[in-house]
């Protein structure tokens, strides 16, 4: 927790960040909204942003709202072009981003591998312009299907035991002191984004167009082609990661 404390002079506009993805994801999208302009205007009063990325994200954003009042060739080019600029915020490709460096080569324990993060301003925003092109992934509730659910749910252990198998996996057992910081930039500012866009989008967008099995099986392969920088191994496990969020 002191870890954590010691980093809140530098954090705390994160954490509006997080309450306007909180208030997007729940159904409240002008409140989501409105928080999320708060943050953008502290981060360029605080200079973690340029005018140019904010402008970039703002005409993102904004075609994302429009996007989904279009309909034949227009719709699908763009929902290419915004397809192209989730991923080059996600890719950290669009200039003026300056994301905060909180860990430094760090080590969960001893026999860990070493490892660095960022606390992404430019990533979360994927999320916003995925529920406003898509907001049926978060309106209304569909009925839970058993089998497929059941079979998702089998997946998780099964991809566990096959990283423990390939030794991809060393059990650890520790909790460093910058585990609090860690959980919330994963939740929030990673996972949150990317089940949005894989799952809440992607899938959804493929599933409505080719039937429910090729949009889970397209998606958990394009999730597990998004982590080939970790090398081959992670585009397996990722994408058996996808096909287990998918069914769920």
């Amino acid at each position: 927790m002191a870890h954590f404390l010691s980093l809140l002079p530098a954090i705390w506009p994160w954490f509006i960040l997080i309450a306007a993805q909180t208030g997007a994801a729940s159904g409240q999208q002008r409140l989501g909204l409105t928080l999320l302009a708060a943050f953008g205007c502290i981060a360029l009063m605080l200079g973690l942003a340029t005018p140019l990325a904010v402008g970039i994200a703002g005409i993102g954003l904004l075609g994302a709202a429009r996007l989904r009042r279009l309909s034949g060739p227009v719709a699908l080019a763009g929902h290419l072009a915004l397809i192209l600029w989730c991923l080059a915020l996600a890719a950290h490709l669009v200039p003026g981003f300056h994301n905060l460096l909180v860990l430094d080569q760090v080590q969960a324990g001893p026999d860990s591998t070493t490892f660095t993060m960022y606390l992404n301003l430019d990533k979360p925003l994927v999320l916003f312009a995925v529920l406003l092109v898509w907001p049926g992934m978060i309106q209304g509730s569909k009925p839970i299907k058993a089998a497929p659910l059941l079979l998702g749910l089998l997946l998780l252990p099964a991809l566990f035991l096959l990283g423990l198998a390939t030794g991809a996996v060393r059990p650890e057992i520790d909790l460093p002191p910058w585990w609090l910081i860690f959980a919330l930039s994963n939740l929030f500012l990673t996972c949150l984004t990317e089940e949005a866009f894989f799952r809440g989008y992607l899938q959804s967008i493929i599933t409505s167009k080719t039937g429910a099995s090729f949009g889970i099986v397209a998606a958990s392969l394009l999730f597990g082609l998004a982590h080939a920088g970790g090398g081959p191994a992670l585009v397996v496990f990722a994408s058996i990661l996808g096909a287990a969020c998918g069914l769920g």
